[in-house]
């Protein structure tokens, strides 16, 4: 028989006590004033005047316009939602979708955003249905924009409303779009901010463009592209991460010039996609874009294919034939893995872009050729250069316009954009109905290392679209089959026996504490240490009091919820403890 798909949870606006940060989420905040450092689990953060950042805001729209500066906020706001969602992960009561969205506005909190009211959510992870209502109470950034600008008509938090679509979208696995439909900024008494999936609004390309990095570098995405993705050539390329749009910018200042542009980084990143952007939104677009894969092609023949060869220039050569430089002439000549190129063949590359000029095999005339050349690699050529194996002469010809891709997981706030975006062309393609990704699997992809970065990403969505049942949704089983290596601590037991889900990360300040369970720690306490005798109940009594006050700054209130007990019952222990 077949499974009824789960109905979507719905949960109604908690108090406002219960949306407050948990003792849990306050409790990973570290002020080491030794150091002057300020964690947040394992995040380095900053304290910040918010009036320094209404002159910042201030800078950004007088300097760049409200539209560009509107975009660089809001995917800053991103980026700092997709790395606490992660953070989110790792408390307590994360291990339901709902209870984990929960976190979002809590931390909101607790970093001095706003105080936040949940309104209304309903969301089911493996259909992607999500609609959340949020009100926001004495926003940090509307009070900053107020002050230099007044109250006017349009809304004004743009970085926090960022913040909830990167948070979100994290959690679904495709892009949750918010827009901000009442803002103090406007006169309103509170702001107020509605999200959905981006495919769910009528009309959210306002919102997506900004996610994009067209604000900064218009041209690397097709104005008409829906969601936050660039149609780069005959590829597509999808991000809203900060390195994807570092990245973009580059390829746009680029695109301007006739330099040569080097693409660094590992397989799989998408270097030949960019080079194609850059071509067409080059002057030189109407010319013809010419690839070639310089390990694809034997030793022997590839200088045949690069200059050409005429007639009679070795055996069988039986008819002359362009290079592909005469081929890319006018236009742009993309040579991938130039890091495997021979030795010869990196000589009279380094002439030809020396004098703009081939010479044929067999050929006793040199060909004038106007060509872009635009190369990539993912090997480290300093240290090929280094190792006698590529001419010094042509890296540092080659070496104009370095373009560094950053590799998949050092840009996790883009997975679920690509999640989202092959699901969709999957399902398209082979005809299926598959809903999504469920929450195990969702968090899975966002664990994984991704050595193959977006090329295997996109293997193992093509795989769960094969292999999910129609109107279901691809489960872990469904994509990692193969020799794929997830962390073994990514998967645990709670206490009743179920699965918990870990993300990996860095140094956590709790983490040494909750490597051991409560047992393990008072057995601990009773050993004592070796020629020291075991810790008195009533001085660990004691103390577990006194850092409650300290905790608390002397609030008996306070210390007795932080510990448990009711203030008539602290009071006493005050007195019989002495404390």
């Amino acid at each position: 028989m077949k499974d009824e798909a789960p109905a979507p949870r719905h949960a109604e606006g908690p108090t406002l006590e219960s949306l407050a940060p948990s003792q849990e989420l306050v409790s990973r905040l570290h002020f080491d004033t030794r150091e002057g450092r300020i964690w947040l689990n394992d995040q380095r953060m900053v304290l910040l005047h918010n009036s320094a950042l209404g002159v910042f805001r201030q800078e950004l729209i007088e300097t760049l316009g409200a539209e560009k500066a509107r975009g660089l906020l809001t995917r800053m706001g991103y980026n700092c939602g997709a790395h606490d969602a992660d953070l989110a992960h790792r408390f307590q009561g994360a291990d339901e979708a709902d209870q984990a969205v929960f976190i979002g506005p809590q931390l909101h909190m607790l970093e001095g955003v706003a105080r936040v009211e949940a309104v209304h959510l309903e969301l089911d992870v493996e259909t992607g249905q999500f609609l959340g209502e949020f009100n926001w109470h004495g926003s940090a950034e509307a009070e900053a924009h107020i002050r230099l600008y007044g109250v006017g008509a349009d809304v004004a938090c743009w970085q926090q409303v960022g913040y909830a679509s990167g948070f979100v979208s994290r959690f679904m696995g495709r892009p949750v779009v918010f827009r901000e439909v009442q803002c103090c900024a406007q006169g309103a008494p509170h702001c107020v901010i509605v999200g959905k999936p981006a495919e769910a609004w009528d009309d959210a390309a306002d919102e997506l463009r900004t996610l994009r990095a067209d604000a900064l570098t218009s041209g690397v995405s097709l104005p008409h592209a829906a969601g936050p993705k660039a149609l780069l050539g005959t590829a597509e390329v999808v991000g809203v991460s900060a390195g994807f749009n570092a990245v973009c910018h580059m390829v746009r200042r680029a695109a301007q010039t006739q330099s040569t542009v080097l693409f660094l980084g590992e397989s799989g990143v998408g270097k030949e996609v960019l080079a194609q952007a850059l071509h067409r939104i080059s002057p030189r677009a109407q010319g013809p874009f010419v690839a070639i894969n310089c390990a694809a092609i034997p030793e022997e023949l590839i200088e045949s294919e690069l200059f050409g060869v005429d007639k009679g220039g070795f055996t069988g050569a039986q008819n002359s034939r362009p290079g592909r430089f005469e081929r890319a002439h006018g236009g742009t000549l993309f040579l991938d893995e130039i890091g495997i190129l021979g030795w010869t063949a990196q000589g009279k590359l380094l002439r030809a872009l020396q004098q703009r000029e081939v010479e044929r095999i067999g050929g006793s005339q040199a060909v004038k050729v106007d060509v872009r050349v635009v190369a990539a690699t993912n090997l480290n050529l300093k240290r090929e250069v280094e190792a006698g194996r590529f001419r010094e002469d042509l890296y540092f010809r080659l070496n104009v316009l370095p373009v560094r891709v950053p590799p998949l997981r050092e840009r996790r706030e883009d997975i679920p954009v690509f999640m989202n975006h092959f699901l969709r062309k999957f399902t398209q393609r082979e005809g299926r109905r598959v809903t999504g990704f469920t929450a195990r699997a969702i968090d899975a992809m966002m664990a994984y290392d991704w050595p193959g970065n977006i090329r295997e990403l996109e293997n193992l969505v093509e795989r769960g679209v094969v292999l999910a049942s129609d109107d279901g949704a691809i489960d872990i089983g469904h994509l990692f089959l193969g020799d794929e290596r997830l962390d073994a601590e990514w998967l645990g037991l709670r206490n009743d026996g179920a699965l918990r889900n870990h993300l990996p990360g860095g140094p956590d300040l709790a983490r040494a504490a909750q490597a051991q369970s409560l047992g393990e720690r008072v057995q601990a306490l009773l050993s004592g240490h070796p020629g020291q005798a075991a810790l008195p109940l009533d001085q660990l009594e004691a103390e577990l009091v006194r850092s409650a006050l300290t905790a608390t700054a002397g609030n008996q209130s306070a210390a007795a919820r932080l510990l448990g007990i009711s203030r008539a019952q602290l009071i006493y222990r005050l007195k019989r403890l002495a404390v």
